[in-house]
């Protein structure tokens, strides 16, 4: 761990990790490890060629046409792009390749390892920073984004719910993940509001939050939240400023890079011959939405083996072996060309901002957060990190221990 990572979790250079914590942090990390390679291995061995043969999915991927072949490939670069977009619409100063480097660096970590989301977080943590970004300022990078995705994931079966009843009647588990989701969106969303309306809220959600949060954290042999109610009046005073800028743009830039993740979805599935009357584009839409519900929780790294088998088994419910073979077709190769490409990119990205830092971010800036908009002026640079810092730090030193 850096000197820098050291400083900001409150860490000192002669702290020493506890033998008993690091020989648990170690079989944690070997079942991880053995529950993912267990997963994948039955998904991909047992379950999907039970479905169709890899022989029938690969005549069915080469006997798509060069103008599919290409829908494919733009699809797949424009969603790819899409991510490059969200992160600087929290962050306006940061370049576009700057903000490729962030996002295909973190993604290589997170598909690649086990609960690699901490890792994967220091990654984007380490290149920032190295940007000129306070540790503030990433705190609230990180939390402004991984709550509109939450949100744009309890949105999207809602919306494939509404979308599907103008074509045929839902079945049972999208009507209760619409459910289920449309409960928590609603529940996150007034949530917020009222945190970002109300002082007085923010403190007492604070005082009601530590002792859980304590226990939590307690039981994952983690530190503690020193002050959760200080921590959140501080995210309140901080968010609220930048949502209030850039809060239009970032929901924006939300929602369009999750459904240009499923266009990609749809242009495989078009790809491989399924026609709308046999699979239309609203079904398509609601088994997306279902799936990324579902598959939140990264058990797999990346959803590897559970994404395909939730995809497929949704999809192809009710038709014949030809179209369980496109249907398997479709969603292979929707995830080929989604997960593995940042993988080498994102290789290539942290190869090249470790060895040539100038070919991604150009003349160093004082800071890459806030500063470019007048509305947000010198309220990232001029704040302390607040107490939450430590701990969000703490966690990722911890993700880089257990990698």
């Amino acid at each position: 761990m850096t000197a820098g990572l050291q400083a900001a979790a409150g860490i000192g250079p002669g702290t020493a990790e506890p033998a008993e914590t690091g020989r648990c942090g170690r079989g944690r990390k070997i079942l991880r490890v053995a529950v993912s390679v267990a997963l994948i291995a039955v998904a991909f061995g047992f379950a999907l060629p039970h479905v169709a043969s890899y022989r029938s999915v690969w005549a069915s991927v080469t006997a798509m046409t060069w103008p599919y072949v290409l829908l494919v490939g733009v699809a797949a670069a424009a969603s790819m792009v899409s991510y490059w977009i969200t992160i600087r619409a929290v962050l306006p100063a940061l370049r576009l390749r700057q903000a490729a480097a962030v996002n295909l660096g973190s993604n290589a970590v997170a598909s690649t390892l086990p609960a690699g989301g901490a890792i994967a977080m220091g990654v984007s943590w380490a290149m920032l920073s190295s940007w000129g970004l306070s540790t503030g300022d990433f705190v609230l990078y990180a939390l402004v984004t991984g709550i509109w995705n939450v949100f744009a994931l309890l949105g999207l079966p809602v919306l494939a719910l509404l979308i599907l009843t103008t074509t045929s009647r839902p079945d049972a588990a999208l009507i209760s993940g619409a459910a289920v989701g449309m409960a928590l969106l609603a529940t996150g969303v007034c949530g917020l509001v009222l945190l970002l309306r109300s002082q007085a809220f923010a403190v007492r959600t604070g005082h009601a939050l530590q002792p859980p949060l304590t226990f939590v954290c307690r039981l994952t042999r983690r530190p503690p939240p020193a002050d959760t109610a200080a921590s959140l009046a501080g995210f309140r005073q901080r968010a609220g400023t930048l949502l209030a800028a850039r809060g239009g743009r970032i929901t924006a830039a939300t929602v369009a890079s999750n459904l240009t993740l499923w266009l990609v979805l749809l242009a495989c599935l078009r790809s491989t011959g399924l026609s709308q009357a046999e699979l239309p584009w609203q079904t398509s839409l609601a088994a997306f939405a279902l799936i990324r519900l579902l598959t939140a929780l990264p058990i797999t790294p990346g959803g590897l083996g559970i994404t395909e088998l939730g995809l497929i088994g949704t999809l192809a419910a009710g038709g014949g072996h030809h179209v369980s073979i496109q249907v398997t077709a479709a969603v292979l190769m929707y995830r080929a060309v989604t997960y593995l490409p940042p993988i080498p990119l994102g290789a290539l990205a942290c190869l090249t901002w470790r060895l040539a830092p100038a070919l991604i971010s150009g003349q160093p800036s004082p800071s890459v957060v806030l500063e470019a908009d007048d509305h947000l002026a010198g309220v990232g640079a001029a704040e302390q990190a607040d107490e939450s810092v430590g701990g969000l730090i703490q966690a990722v030193d911890n993700g880089f221990r257990m990698g």
